[in-house]
């Protein structure tokens, strides 16, 4: 029992810290917006409370108890409303100042850190949560913890006015008020676990619904194709109905909270009411009828917090919580360790005797060796899942938890810093993603180069002939719509181009492409002088083949057959029957 208690102890210790760096964020540089709210709230409740004593003096003033006459609490009231009219200046310059301010930091630092992460750790994670923590989530810290802050310390400090006048009126009334206002706190701390879970809930659901939503949109060709649009629609009907009923379980706690709050609320305004007309009635404590009266206003102050800050602390629970789960996954990092080398190949790669596996016991390699010199152009050829594209993500860094040994110029992998290597290597994919920008900004990746160097890429890469007839300020539309698929495999090996790596690896770059626009972008990349070029490719177009340095025929995760076009072809082995087959 011990041992678990230090367990959730320690965890909540270690969610704190996590936490921490993330809350800083939305008041860094921003204390003094917050101050300038502070003060507006406290002349808000400033003139409640003066409000109230004003009610008071002017029942007695009726009744004949009072001492002030009604010049006097006039002047006193429009000092109140001056003061009021000063609280409604300061917010509107400062209080949305410092909303806005507190959630662009939020969300520039959550954008920050998910670029500090490696290529490892953001591929074997859930991007949806992401995607759910700067949309979904950042709403709910906006509504539910910033822009409840100004109206909690208000809340507050007319709390302690109205506390301050009460006893100064009447000890014992307002003792007695206090030991109504236990109901509604009891209430109050009894519903607030519930509510906060209530979110917590929410969130999670929204996050599954946009991983989904995410996966059937970038599919949208593959539903059609496959004519499931039935079947994705009930999926997709499921999630929402899942996101649906959690927002319903929400608000009726909400409205639990809500309600049961306002019940135990009027339960203790009625009760201190009667109590104190009684007392008045009675002439026991001295509590005049403005005494009694008062008390009823001063007491909306009182219960305000009862009423606040469940809500206040329910929310502040559930923004805690989605940023704790944010900052757990963005914790979640393989630091950028080892050897720093230059970018600079000029020995080559070496693979030997490369094992590895995705699931234990089910070897995607096995055994492959490879001696792939610098400067030359060698593809890696095989049928589906022989083990090509994990060969090129292995030799990115991808993992390293294989067996044998990766080599570049002698040094292994695993002692090599990720961020050095990819300042050797450059990748060119088959789903390549463009921006909704101009065709030169997709190209520079939104870095500033020399033109000189801008338009050999575009030159080397093919793209000439594009911004010929577009211009380099054309917007390429969402995801590259605007562009054909070999053009924007052409602004990938101009990008890869303009970076300068002296490798460059090509995973089935052509294979969503026709046999026209496929050979022109092998051509281009065949053409590259000076580069060591590694091809996986699926098109087995002979006038491609006989230019490469050498071949690597694959087969079940082994290399089955090695040499160039002319030699794997005189053996009749498994290439030759791989090309004459897609020769057919």
């Amino acid at each position: 029992m011990n041992n678990n208690k230090e367990e959730k102890k320690l965890a909540k210790a270690k969610a704190r810290e996590l936490r921490r760096p993330f809350l800083k964020e939305l008041f860094r540089k921003n204390k003094f917006n917050l101050a300038m709210t502070v003060v507006a709230a406290l002349l808000a409740s400033a003139a409640n409370i003066v409000i109230s004593w004003l009610i008071k003096e002017v029942s007695d003033i009726i009744s004949g108890d009072s001492g002030y006459s009604f010049g006097t609490l006039l002047a006193i009231l429009g000092a109140g409303f001056a003061m009021l009219l000063m609280a409604w200046v300061l917010d509107k310059a400062f209080l949305s100042e410092f909303r806005a301010k507190a959630m662009r930091q939020y969300r520039e630092y959550v954008f920050g850190r998910l670029m500090e992460k490696g290529i490892q750790a953001f591929s074997g994670e859930n991007s949806s949560l992401y995607i759910s923590a700067l949309s979904n989530d950042v709403n709910t810290i906006e509504r539910d913890f910033v822009g409840q802050i100004q109206m909690a310390v208000q809340v507050l400090l007319t709390f302690i006015g109205a506390m301050f006048l009460m006893i100064w009126y009447s000890p014992l009334l307002t003792l007695i008020s206090l030991g109504f206002s236990l109901l509604p706190i009891l209430v109050s701390a009894f519903l607030g676990n519930s509510a906060a879970k209530a979110e917590k809930e929410v969130s999670d659901k929204k996050e599954n619904y946009t991983g989904m939503l995410k996966d059937i949109l970038t599919g949208f060709a593959v539903i059609k194709s496959f004519k499931a649009e039935k079947s994705i629609a009930r999926i997709y009907a499921e999630s929402n109905a899942n996101v649906e009923k959690s927002s319903k379980k929400r608000i009726k706690v909400n409205l639990h909270v809500s309600y049961a709050s306002a019940i135990s609320a009027g339960a203790l305004q009625f009760g201190v009411f009667f109590v104190a007309a009684a007392l008045a009635l009675s002439g026991m404590g001295g509590i005049t009828a403005g005494t009694a009266i008062v008390f009823v206003q001063l007491l909306n102050y009182v219960i305000s917090p009862i009423q606040v800050f469940p809500a206040f602390y329910a929310g502040t629970k559930a923004s805690f919580g989605v940023i704790g789960k944010l900052a757990e996954a963005l914790g979640k990092n393989i630091p950028d360790e080892g050897e720093h080398i230059k970018p600079e190949l000029t020995q080559g790669i070496s693979i030997k005797d490369l094992s590895f596996a995705y699931e234990e016991g089910k070897p995607v390699l096995s055994g492959v060796d490879m001696e792939l010199e610098a400067g030359g152009c060698y593809a890696l050829v095989g049928g589906s899942g022989s083990g090509k594209s994990t060969i090129l993500n292995l030799l990115m860094a991808s993992s390293k938890d294989y067996g044998g040994e990766i080599l570049y110029d002698g040094k292994e992998l695993k002692t090599v810093s990720p961020g050095s290597l990819y300042e050797l290597v450059s990748i060119i994919q088959q789903n390549v993603f463009v921006f909704n920008s101009t065709i030169k900004a997709n190209v520079t990746m939104f870095s500033e180069f020399p033109q000189e160097e801008i338009e050999r890429a575009v030159r080397l890469s093919g793209l000439e002939k594009l911004i010929e007839e577009k211009g380099e300020d054309y917007l390429c539309g969402e995801n590259g719509n605007g562009l054909s698929g070999g053009e924007r495999q052409r602004i990938s090996i101009a990008r890869a181009l303009l970076r300068k790596t002296p490798v460059l690896f090509v995973d089935e770059a052509t294979a969503s492409l026709d046999a026209k626009t496929s050979f022109g972008v092998l051509d281009a990349i065949l053409k590259l002088e000076g580069y060591t070029r590694v091809i996986v490719t699926h098109d087995l177009d002979e006038n491609i083949l006989r230019r490469c340095t050498g071949l690597f025929a694959l087969k079940n995760g082994c290399v089955t057959e090695r040499g160039t076009f002319e030699e794997l072809m005189d053996r009749k082995g498994y290439f030759y029957s791989l090309f004459t087959v897609s020769q057919g």
